[in-house]
């Protein structure tokens, strides 16, 4: 007799999601609770679980003696790997990279083409109801423009590989940054049609030490890292000075990234010419930020990765994750608690 496999989902599931899951195979039993904290579900199910597909909801350890994985439904989990379910206890750890790339690397792109475009000095004029006199007009909106570009790539993962494919049609220089050079190949989830799987959009490779010789070459520095202990304010003051005085960051990987007060001073004294940020080292965004009144920001609510189809392919994934475990096979994305990421 097959060993039976409690699978639980601590959100809603899209339409139809249920039976896609229940179909895999007669071994899967699905049990669908949406909660907002842990105590939301009863100890006799956490006993139970053996697979646990979830955003934030963690049982504490001695609730779920039988869980040996779980599926994150972000791509980033830096703030829970602190948690005690994972000290001390051989728990396989996955996210879900490679799902919502496309969604923020059009973020990625807007921003890219904002800044180069001199859309913020457009929308103030406006605000202003001002037309420029003819001497000042091409001063002030002469285009950087894509094609004679260089994008700095800060994380070649599924983000960053998405940025590279979508830059790379525009005729722009791409440059990556990644911890090993070795493998310019990816091995995580990818959706077809989609990222770099075989390392061919970037035109130069850097291994992270050397970060600054990026950022010398880079007209467009985006951020896209996982936060850990070794890239922690790796965008700090000696990283500005590096940079280009007509230099544009953008960042949607993680506010500990940069140090926003080197970045503000970056961008008082015109070091760098402006940033685009999607996530910051306090969310909400404090009242008494700097950032907010800085002509040169764009500031959005860490919003880059929303997207109506986000549901259904995070649940493509699990899927996905689902037969490989049944099948004793890699899970895709798994975390090296080590590393972090």
């Amino acid at each position: 007799m097959k060993k039976v496999i409690n699978v639980l989902s601590t959100a809603p599931l899209p339409d139809g999601g249920e039976k896609r899951i229940s179909e895999i195979s007669d071994q899967i039993k699905l049990t669908v609770i949406p909660a907002s904290k842990p105590e939301d579900i009863l100890s006799s199910t956490w006993e139970g679980v053996d697979v646990l597909y979830t955003w934030n909801i963690l049982p504490d350890p001695s609730q779920a003696p039988r869980l040996k994985w779980v599926q994150f439904r972000s791509a980033g989990v830096d703030r829970r790997l602190g948690h005690s379910l994972f000290q001390g206890r051989d728990l396989l750890i996955t996210t879900m990279s490679g799902v919502i790339t496309g969604q923020i690397a059009e973020y990625v792109l807007m921003a890219i083409l904002a800044f180069g475009q001199r859309l913020p000095k457009m929308f103030r004029y406006q605000k202003d109801h001002r037309w420029p006199e003819p001497k000042d007009k091409r001063r002030a909106f002469t285009p950087l423009e894509l094609r004679h570009s260089t994008v700095g790539i800060l994380g070649y993962g599924s983000i960053g590989r998405q940025v590279a494919r979508l830059v790379k049609p525009f005729g722009g220089t791409v440059l990556a940054a990644k911890k090993d050079v070795m493998h310019p190949e990816d091995s995580g989830y990818t959706k077809e049609g989609t990222g770099d799987p075989h390392g061919e959009f970037f035109d130069r490779l850097y291994p992270i030490e050397a970060l600054h010789s990026l950022l010398r070459e880079s007209d467009f520095v985006v951020v896209a890292l996982p936060l850990t202990d070794a890239t922690h304010h790796i965008l700090d003051e000696a990283a500005f000075a590096a940079m280009k005085d007509t230099a544009y960051v953008i960042n949607v990987g993680r506010g500990g990234l940069i140090d926003e007060a080197a970045l503000v001073q970056a961008l008082k004294t015109k070091q760098i010419a402006g940033a685009a940020l999607d996530v910051f080292e306090a969310e909400p965004l404090p009242n008494n930020s700097p950032l907010w009144d800085l002509e040169n920001v764009i500031i959005s609510p860490h919003i880059s990765g929303i997207s109506r189809y986000l549901d259904e392919e995070t649940l493509d994934l699990f899927i996905e994750n689902l037969k490989r475990y049944l099948a004793e096979r890699p899970l895709y994305n798994l975390v090296d608690l080590e590393l972090g990421y």
